[in-house]
């Protein structure tokens, strides 16, 4: 069968693979859409990082590996043992794999697992294939209110996507936005949670960008480019500062805004992933007893009520899909045209039926 895997560094492939057996307590999913992750661009311009160079000790699995951790897709096959499932059934992937028995995990901290794998990173199985085998409890039912191109991709708040395309970025927003404990909203995702201040501001470069996340409900969009963020924030909140900064950009210019912008015991958000360490400010920390937070993934219930929110309407992520292609055209049209057309899209579908 067919299968886009990662070799290294700038080198994805499409490799002819075994198909993969269903054995007790799985089910063999066959993916409709895909979405690229910036994760997978992170990988595919710096990495190996999170992809396996030396056998995981989850999976036991190096490269290459098959990508795609963002997906939906039909159930084609049940093995034995498998019961809240059957054959036909739309599904989401739920991506997230880890070892049950570390410390964080018997804390039920599973989200940060030390030896935290993926689906699509870690193993010989990833989405962007034309089979794919995972345990019963990694796929998530979607209602017949979501369609496939809509169901895969439920992850992140400013720059991702739940069943293919939306459930399991928007679930990593999801949970982002609950770590403070309060529901907050940053752009889209953190909306369906409920908003308890009527003042949102995001930054951004890219311009088609800005004005998704007009659409998607931000008030104040603001170009760091031309506009003083941090002065702007400040003009929209009584000179007090955000009460808390989602930092995505995994940048240190970026990183700098979001803790300037914050005011005093305000908190800063990290969800970016970083290819070198960021400069903290001591004193901007001390002085004003800011807060940071990392926020990994989602947790608990996140995946599930990312769904339940774009099944209900509470969440309409379909503007944001920019592009549909097909697996063959994953590199010149999905990767590099992300890196280098950042201003024509948002999220790029892979069809892999197509």
């Amino acid at each position: 069968m067919r299968a886009v895997r990662f070799h290294g560094r700038g080198d994805i492939r499409i490799d002819q693979i075994e198909e993969p057996v269903c054995q007790n307590d799985q089910v063999k999913i066959r993916p409709a859409f895909v979405g690229i992750c910036g994760s997978d661009l992170h990988e595919y311009l710096a990495g190996p990082s999170t992809v396996p160079q030396t056998p995981h000790p989850i999976t036991n699995a190096t490269l290459p590996v098959t990508l795609g951790h963002e997906f939906s897709g039909i159930i084609e096959e049940v093995g034995p043992g498998v019961t809240r499932v059957k054959v036909g059934d739309r599904v989401a992937v739920k991506p997230n794999l880890y070892d049950g028995t570390c410390a964080r995990c018997v804390q039920g901290r599973v989200n940060c697992c030390r030896n935290l794998g993926f689906i699509g990173y870690s193993s010989n199985s990833g989405g962007l294939s034309d089979h794919v085998v995972v345990q019963e409890e990694r796929a998530r039912l979607l209602p017949n209110e979501i369609p496939l191109d809509i169901g895969g991709d439920p992850r992140r708040a400013s720059h991702r996507s739940l069943a293919c395309r939306d459930a399991q970025p928007r679930g990593n927003s999801s949970h982002c936005a609950r770590r403070r404990g309060r529901p907050h909203r940053t752009r889209h995702c953190a909306s369906a949670s409920g908003p308890r201040r009527r003042i949102y501001s995001s930054s951004e470069v890219s311009e088609r960008r800005r004005r998704f996340a007009e659409t998607l409900g931000a008030t104040d969009v603001l170009d760091p480019r031309t506009e003083d963020i941090e002065a702007r924030v400040r003009s929209l909140s009584c000179d007090a500062g955000a009460d808390i900064s989602f930092e995505c950009s995994g940048v240190q210019a970026g990183f700098d805004t979001a803790l300037k912008g914050v005011r005093a015991r305000g908190t800063v958000t990290v969800v970016s992933l970083w290819e070198q360490k960021p400069v903290i400010d001591a004193w901007e920390l001390v002085g004003s007893e800011k807060h940071i937070i990392g926020s990994a993934i989602f947790d608990g219930d996140d995946f599930e009520a990312v769904i339940d929110a774009i099944a209900s309407g509470k969440l309409k992520p379909q503007s944001m899909i920019t592009s549909k292609i097909r697996m063959e055209e994953i590199v010149e049209q999905g990767f590099e045209a992300l890196i280098n057309e950042r201003d024509k899209h948002v999220k790029i579908l892979i069809d892999v039926s197509a």
